[in-house]
């Protein structure tokens, strides 16, 4: 698998670099902007690229904007965006359009090598991979006539981690429950919220965070 890195911070830039390529991922580009992230990618072309949402010259959301015109010129791309904070407003803009083959993590995930390689792997199949953190920071809002207060306690576990992007089988195996069980839980969870039983995963995993989001 061909993965690019887009990280200013040359220390990080090389140790992931360096977890990947232990990992078996062929590391194609290892660049410190957008600009070179954006002429690695075409002469490269990896399957996907890892990239902090925030890179020179203003530290913004450079690396954020390189990654949706990057998915938008090439659509086979899958694009995992780093940030050293919670950032739910740019984390919504880059899952806006399509979650998959789409990953939004914090740097800290990183130090728990086995969870971030998880990841990477699961977007370069075009899956999704959203931190725990930003869906527990989604899940904790409070609205008037909250319908999340109807789901039961395993329900709001379940929940929880399929906005992470995990498969009905990767929540069986976190819970230690069955598959169909996982099949009961999801289909109330999306009859309770009022959402379309999507059988994608990815389809699944944008409506749950849009739906949070509100």
């Amino acid at each position: 698998m061909r993965v690019g890195i887009a990280e200013d911070s040359v220390l990080l830039r090389e140790g992931i670099g360096r977890l990947l390529a232990d990992a078996g991922f062929d590391v194609v580009a290892r660049c410190g902007d957008a600009v070179q992230l954006r002429a690695a990618v075409r002469a490269a072309v990896p399957d996907v690229v890892i990239v902090d949402i925030r890179l020179p010259p203003t530290h913004t959301d450079e690396g954020l904007r390189a990654a949706i015109e990057l998915r938008a010129a090439y659509p086979g791309l899958a694009v995992l965006v780093l940030s050293q904070y919670v950032e739910v407003g740019l984390a919504m803009s880059l899952l806006a359009d399509s979650a998959d083959g789409v990953g939004y993590l914090l740097k800290d995930r990183i130090s728990n090598v086995p969870e971030f390689l998880t990841a990477v792997r699961r977007v370069a199949a075009g899956g999704s991979a959203v931190d725990p953190i930003i869906v527990a920071t989604l899940l904790s809002r409070r609205r008037r006539d909250d319908p999340l207060a109807a789901l039961t306690p395993r329900e709001r576990e379940v929940l929880t981690l399929m906005a992470e992007g995990t498969s009905n089988q990767g929540i069986a195996d976190r819970l230690v429950i069955t598959l169909r069980a996982v099949e009961k839980y999801v289909s109330s969870i999306f009859g309770k919220l009022g959402l379309p039983a999507t059988g994608s995963e990815s389809r699944r995993v944008l409506a749950v965070l849009l739906f949070l989001r509100r």
